[in-house]
């Protein structure tokens, strides 16, 4: 069994979160949410899910999870300036921990310095942001590429979801 850390704030993308987070605990795994204060009350900006944060990214360690889970919408900017957020995903990323990122979640890895020679996808729109942080953008479902795992949109969450698992196991 593994333990995910689901990384979220406010105006997530509903699906994104949902999907994956019940898909990863239906197969065993434990999941964390983690947002930038416990307790918070974050909402969906479809305004179909709310969850509460877990655990503030101050009080986690890399070493207590297998792997994070970053949804889109406006969340992945929410939580792109916070240097724990940083860190967080710059260590994970050195200890070969799957990261998947899906829709916006790839801006992180942008603000994270870590895309530089790296495939991914994203929203397409997002692409030349992409491009200009130093990643080769395909605009395919699903796209992994070592620990990396990224998707375009909520029309991918079957293919993310499987390769998170796949990666879990």
């Amino acid at each position: 069994m593994s333990k995910v850390a689901f990384w979220l704030a406010n105006g997530f993308e509903d699906s994104e979160m949902q999907v994956p987070y019940d898909e990863v605990k239906k197969a065993g795994h434990e999941a964390d949410i983690i947002g930038l204060k416990a307790g918070e009350t974050l909402k969906g900006k479809q305004g179909k899910a709310e969850y509460q944060v877990e655990k503030a990214i101050a009080d986690v360690k890399v070493a207590d999870y297998d792997a994070v889970v970053i949804p889109g919408g406006s969340s992945p900017e929410n939580l792109r300036l916070n240097e724990g957020i940083l860190q967080f995903v710059k260590e994970a990323n050195e200890a070969k921990k799957p990261i998947a990122a899906i829709c916006h979640g790839p801006q992180i890895l942008i603000s994270a310095n870590l895309l530089k020679g790296r495939t991914i996808t994203c929203y397409p729109p997002l692409k030349d942001d992409m491009i200009n942080a130093g990643a080769e953008f395909k605009d395919q479902e699903v796209v992994v590429d070592g620990n990396y795992i990224t998707s375009r949109t909520p029309e991918d969450e079957p293919a993310f979801v499987r390769e998170i698992l796949q990666a879990l196991k």
